[in-house]
């Protein structure tokens, strides 16, 4: 190489160079998403090139004005959460510009989101090799001792959790440290937090709150007590009631856009998937309504009532019922496809990774069962009746009992790796986002587990730019301040 770049990435910043600029859209979001990078003020008609950190990834070419646009980026799936920096150099003048772009791995509502899978693919700080180590990173106070049904969800830095007392509260993710809390009609649910709103169900209907700082922003009054944790999608929030119905409530505004009945009252918490809304109910069935206008469209049936939340991937849709069952039916159609037996009844919702369904039991063990036909694939043994629901994430799968303990297992083969005990049971499901484990205990707590801090989240600084990518190098540049 002829040439080499003189400043590393540290440098970019602090030059005083005003005339390129990067421009990247969104500005956060999870490994293995897609970004749209923009520039402007480099040399006309030239090549530059895009790095992440220090890989160059990427190759624009400008306008005889200096600017480019539209081109795509994918964040590598190894990007750790936390700040990252993407630069674009041009080859002939060397001017140089660079925006920043922050990862995160959120669970953002129930079961990671609204197809209920309880799985977080993006997630990859913790695996099966690191999650021994795992110790208490902060606990925080709930409010009062009690049943905490409720579970956390984890999204732009912050972690929400509702409490025995009716208080939704909010927390710093990676601290613990309260940031608001609001009050409601009483929560047993899980919050849903989209577009900067937090969404939870309560005994008086569903609530929307500013999620940054917890201003009220309105309440839409649902029949009954709103024990189903809120799905949002689609400019909708989802929730069913006490009333034996299922709602549909505009985002926006908080207006009910239309109910559905059941034949019976709504524990499970709704899924949303491919226009379907789907939720058990204490008839017996696994509803299916259309997500834009609550019409049916099919109605499936167990043999006992339906606590448990389904959950939709690979068409199909899955679902436990207190019959001691877990079952399996087309989500377009209804077709029942399996049903495998376990010990005990079936409050806990099934997540779904890897050709595996997953799903805890009251005779205290937790199953994996092969998706496609129902077969028990392992179980492994907790010390109490597991109402919690698992998640999985990088190769682990955690869930909460009654024994108070929460659990780690090899989603592969159900080998133990990791277990924290906390002062009462645990009936909370776990979230994973950010090299994290969230869960609430019936001690009144939110415990957040995590590797020690001496183990960096982000690995350090490695350098000046290197090309991964091409082998050729660009000229020396000179920096601009960060772009837009």
């Amino acid at each position: 190489m002829t040439c080499s770049i003189l400043f590393g990435l540290a440098g970019l910043a602090g030059l005083a160079f005003a005339q390129p600029s990067v421009s990247v859209n969104p500005r956060s979001g999870p490994p293995t998403d897609n970004v749209t990078i923009g520039g402007a003020g480099f040399g006309p008609s030239e090549s530059v090139d895009i790095y992440f950190d220090t890989a160059d990834l990427a190759l624009a070419a400008t306008s005889p004005a200096g600017a480019f646009s539209g081109i795509r980026l994918a964040i590598p799936a190894s990007a750790t959460p936390g700040p990252h920096s993407i630069t674009a150099v041009g080859r002939q003048s060397g001017l140089g510009a660079q925006a920043s772009f922050l990862v995160r791995a959120d669970w953002p509502e129930f079961r990671g989101g609204p197809e209920r899978q309880g799985y977080n693919p993006t997630e990859n700080v913790l695996n099966s090799s690191n999650v021994v180590g795992m110790e208490v990173r902060w606990i925080a106070a709930l409010g009062s001792p009690g049943p905490t049904m409720g579970s956390p969800a984890a999204a732009g830095g912050m972690v929400y959790m509702p409490s025995f007392n009716g208080i939704l509260q909010a927390f710093r993710a990676t601290t613990g440290q309260p940031v608001w809390s609001a009050a409601t009609g009483g929560i047993d649910n899980s919050p849903a937090v989209a577009h900067g709103v937090a969404y939870v169900g309560a005994y008086l209907g569903l609530y929307a709150f500013h999620a940054a700082t917890g201003q009220a922003l309105w309440t839409a009054a649902t029949g009954d007590i709103t024990y189903s944790s809120a799905a949002v999608a689609g400019g909708r929030v989802y929730a069913g009631s006490y009333d034996n119905k299922l709602s549909a409530v505009d985002t926006a505004t908080g207006e009910v856009v239309w109910s559905a009945a059941t034949g019976s009252i709504i524990d499970s918490s709704p899924a949303v998937a491919n226009g379907i809304v789907y939720v058990g109910s204490y008839d017996h069935k696994l509803h299916a309504f259309y997500a834009n206008t609550g019409q049916p469209v099919w109605t499936a049936s167990t043999s006992s009532f339906i606590l448990s939340s389904p959950a939709v991937a690979d068409g199909r849709v899955f679902v436990g019922s207190d019959d001691h069952s877990v079952y399996a039916f087309n989500a377009a159609t209804g077709q029942p496809l399996w049903s495998a037996a376990t010990g005990g009844n079936v409050a806990s919702s099934p997540a779904v990774a890897n050709g595996l369904v997953y799903v805890g039991s009251g005779d205290r063990n937790l199953y994996a069962l092969n998706a496609g036909t129902g077969q028990t694939i392992w179980t492994a043994a907790t010390g109490g009746y597991i109402r919690s629901s698992p998640a999985v994430a990088n190769g682990v799968v955690y869930v909460g009992s009654d024994d108070s303990r929460i659990y780690a297992f090899s989603a592969a083969t159900g080998q133990p790796l990791w277990s924290a005990v906390t002062g009462g049971a645990i009936e909370s499901s776990p979230a994973v986002a950010n090299g994290f484990v969230y869960v609430g205990s019936d001690d009144g707590h939110l415990y957040a587990y995590g590797l020690p801090p001496t183990a960096p989240l982000m690995p350090p600084y490695p350098g000046p730019l290197s090309r991964t990518a091409r082998p050729e190098s660009a000229s020396t540049f000179r920096a601009s301040p960060a772009g837009n």
